[in-house]
């Protein structure tokens, strides 16, 4: 499966599809948020499927245990291939869902892209963002989830003490020129690439380019130069 996630963080429908005709030469797998699914319901999944490419569901699943269990177990009847929980949902939520048969797969979103530590801090936890990212890592291997989401900075450190089968999946990809928005810990997809990272997730720089498609060329290029 190629490397490559765009996030489909667009209002419509009809945004949605046009990007993933403008950029299936170069991924299989698009994230889909609460945006799209508040405003279509399973049917944006149902759509995106006709493409013939795979959904990967980003709603950062965060509940008691048997509320997340059904949840995923939704998210495999529509279908979808990935989809994330907090790891901070704790071992009893992530070794519920990860016991489920015929599940997607599942990956467990250790700390925002968008926090850095002084955010940790403010929210009490007093370990900085490598040091939390990796014992989030951790916890989601000793529960046998399938991956993590973390930032291109903690991947390196994360491959060691994960070993090379659990998946990593990194957000805040940016090309070098391009604006960081409102993420903070961020990295080009060769950074991603060489951490050992699986999948980059990239948004904005694509969805906001006047070419998305050729954007994602470039994205690919950097990540295999």
């Amino acid at each position: 499966m190629k490397p490559l996630i765009v996030a489909l963080d667009v209002d419509t429908d009809k945004e949605a599809l046009a990007l993933i005709k403008a950029t299936r030469k170069h991924v299989d797998l698009y994230k889909v948020g609460p945006t799209l699914v508040l405003r279509y319901g399973p049917d944006i999944f149902k759509r995106i499927r006709k493409t013939g490419k795979k959904i990967f569901l980003d709603l950062k699943f965060h509940d008691i245990p048997n509320t997340m269990a059904r949840s995923i177990k939704e998210a495999a009847r529509n279908g979808i291939f990935s989809a994330t929980v907090h790891t901070s949902a704790g071992a009893n939520a992530l070794e519920t869902v990860a016991e489920l048969s015929g599940r997607p797969q599942i990956w467990g979103v250790t700390v925002l892209t968008s926090l850095s530590g002084d955010d940790l801090t403010e929210l009490g936890i007093e370990r900085s963002a490598t040091e939390q990212v990796e014992r989030l890592g951790m916890l989601a291997k000793r529960c046998k989830i399938d991956g993590v989401v973390a930032s291109v900075g903690e991947t390196s450190l994360l491959r060691k003490g994960l070993g090379p089968h659990l998946t990593i999946v990194t957000p805040g990809i940016r090309l070098a020129d391009n604006a960081l928005g409102d993420q903070k810990r961020v990295a080009t997809p060769a950074d991603a690439k060489r951490a050992g990272a699986n999948f980059i997730v990239v948004g904005r720089p694509i969805l906001d380019a006047k070419d998305p498609g050729l954007m994602a060329e470039h994205i690919m290029r950097d990540w295999t130069r």
